[in-house]
């Protein structure tokens, strides 16, 4: 029986990137469809065909949904910067929240029927415990967590009425790059920790602002669970097929490794990684930042079979230097 062709919007983003060529190497017919609004068309496969279309079209999307026979989504498309949510959080709530509605729509007219979204951790706010497994309390501290549990909600009524069928990845902290170098962070004003501790270990920044030292964590910085980018998008390739095998399903994971790294601990191994150390200022917290995020994953591996390739922080950390080492050397034979 043939694959059918998957719409993954977003696809030209950092994680969206990561799936569009964890599908394309097991062989799945794929579409992108990305406003390169954050996204680069040199991550995508030649082969894989780029609508550059906002996905809050409606029309658009029936169209694309339509030409290119689409059999189920992955959604990645949005916005994902918490203090920017703080600061702008209507834009956040029509970006994240209402594109949503408008794809959801468009995939109900052409009777698609199965649909796999890029949440968030952020959904679970700041945890009483952790790690934190899916049953915890929903309680987002940011826009960004709102306007992506919105949509958690939006599909699971939709779902109950037969619809669809869906799956929700609630992200921890996403790292690394692809380890064959074919795609990795890009994107404009990047404000996570390891690509801006990346940029600054190659010069392209003068330091790294360490935001808030006063948290209830052994070393007061912030702990993550930080998983890399290649073992998320291979969970991402097993939950669509959980998704089209049983229609009648839908789920909800976290997707992490059950360990948790202080921003300190994670510089301190990026000094080791690359030999040299990276400059560091601390500053006063950042708003929207929960002391702690790490998962409990059980759900992903046991009901998935879900088995990490790249789970070492050293891993992890290597394959964003060397993305970010290439990226340098290119943008400086540009200049040259």
């Amino acid at each position: 029986m043939s694959k059918p062709t998957i719409l993954v919007t977003g696809g030209a983003g950092y994680i969206g990137s990561h799936a569009v060529l964890a599908l394309y190497d097991a062989g799945w017919p794929v579409v992108v469809v990305d406003n390169l609004s954050n996204g680069s068309r040199e991550v995508v496969p030649d082969e894989v065909p780029l609508i550059e279309t906002d996905i809050g079209d409606a029309a658009a999307m029936r169209a694309v949904l339509k030409e290119h026979r689409v059999g189920a989504i992955m959604h990645f498309a949005g916005s994902i910067v918490v203090p920017e949510s703080v600061t702008d959080p209507h834009f956040y709530y029509r970006n994240n929240t209402v594109a949503s509605h408008a794809l959801l729509g468009a995939a109900m007219e052409a009777g698609v029927r199965h649909l796999l979204f890029s949440s968030t951790a952020a959904t679970y706010g700041a945890p009483e415990t952790v790690p934190i497994d899916e049953d915890a309390p929903t309680r987002p501290i940011n826009p960004y967590g709102w306007s992506k549990l919105m949509t958690e909600q939006m599909l699971r009524d939709v779902a109950a009425t037969g619809a669809i069928n869906y799956g929700a990845l609630r992200y921890f902290n996403v790292a690394g790059a692809d380890p064959k170098g074919r795609s990795g962070q890009i994107g404009k004003g990047a404000t996570h920790l390891l690509k801006v501790a990346c940029e600054a270990a190659v010069g392209k920044r003068s330091h790294v602002d360490v935001f808030g030292t006063d948290y209830p964590t052994p070393d007061g910085t912030c702990i993550r669970d930080y998983i890399h980018v290649a073992d998320l998008a291979a969970a991402h390739v097993l939950a669509l097929e959980a998704l089209i095998a049983d229609p009648a399903e839908s789920f909800t994971f976290n997707c992490g490794y059950g360990r948790g790294t202080s921003v300190l601990e994670m510089l301190e191994m990026l000094d080791r990684v690359n030999g040299t150390p990276v400059k560091r200022v601390l500053g006063p917290r950042r708003a929207g930042d929960p002391p702690q995020l790490v998962a409990a994953n059980r759900r992903l591996v046991e009901r998935l079979g879900w088995q990490p390739r790249f789970a070492d922080t050293g891993t992890i950390i290597e394959s964003a230097l060397s993305w970010e080492r290439r990226l340098f050397q290119k943008e400086a034979a540009v200049c040259a």
